[in-house]
């Protein structure tokens, strides 16, 4: 008798499973097609995205390995044909070309091509670290506070590069001889927790010769 009736109640299940899928079928079969379209989407975003890093590193190591090949002109228009092509490493290695050969010298262009490169970097400690060079490459051209509002978003925070911003803070003032505001910038680096230890002698020899009373 038990036996019967879990039969039954095993019949019965499979039935209401059977019917279920009967009455869901159009359902589950959109869902398994928009899944394999989003899969399909996903994996032809990354190839082409593969492709077109493929290319602009061709066209970089191409202009870097034979530039004797190539005018001034052709290393500028290909450079920054990179950039803005926004693929992150090679983005970022075109600009400090273009600026380490001084192709490239009108700052307000620089300017732009840095933006550039910045939204273009996602890991935060490369973006960082742009950042922080596009600060020392107008360090000696800018007013204090538009250095200031370039460097802010690191000093603000905890990354790598944190000291170096604070350190070319430090220099910037003690150029301009506005010493108490040198010695401010030095002293946070001292207190940094994670400061880099040569970084940190070099200042504190600093800060004895230069700023004791």
């Amino acid at each position: 008798m038990d036996e019967d009736i879990a039969i039954v109640n095993q019949n019965t299940r499979l039935s209401l499973i059977k019917n279920f899928f009967k009455k869901n079928i159009k359902t589950f079969s959109i869902s398994i097609l928009i899944l394999l379209f989003t899969l399909l989407c996903f994996f032809a975003f990354e190839e082409l995205k593969k492709q077109k890093k493929n290319k602009f590193a061709e066209i970089y190591n191409n202009i870097t390995f034979n530039a004797e090949k190539f005018s001034e002109k052709q290393k500028k228009d290909n450079m920054i044909k990179i950039i803005k092509g926004k693929v992150d490493t090679y983005s970022t290695l075109a600009l400090y070309y273009l600026i380490d050969n001084k192709i490239i010298t009108d700052d307000n262009e620089i300017k732009n091509l840095f933006n550039i490169v910045i939204s273009t970097n996602k890991n935060n400690e490369l973006k960082n670290l742009v950042i922080f060079k596009k600060a020392l490459y107008f360090s000696d051209k800018l007013p204090e506070s538009e250095l200031l509002n370039i460097l802010n978003p690191i000093i603000n925070s905890e990354s790598i590069w944190k000291q170096h911003a604070l350190l070319l803070m430090g220099d910037f003032y003690f150029y301009k001889k506005q010493f108490n505001k040198s010695k401010e910038f030095f002293k946070k680096i001292v207190e940094l927790k994670n400061v880099n230890p040569k970084i940190k002698l070099d200042v504190e020899k600093r800060l004895n010769r230069d700023f004791s009373e």
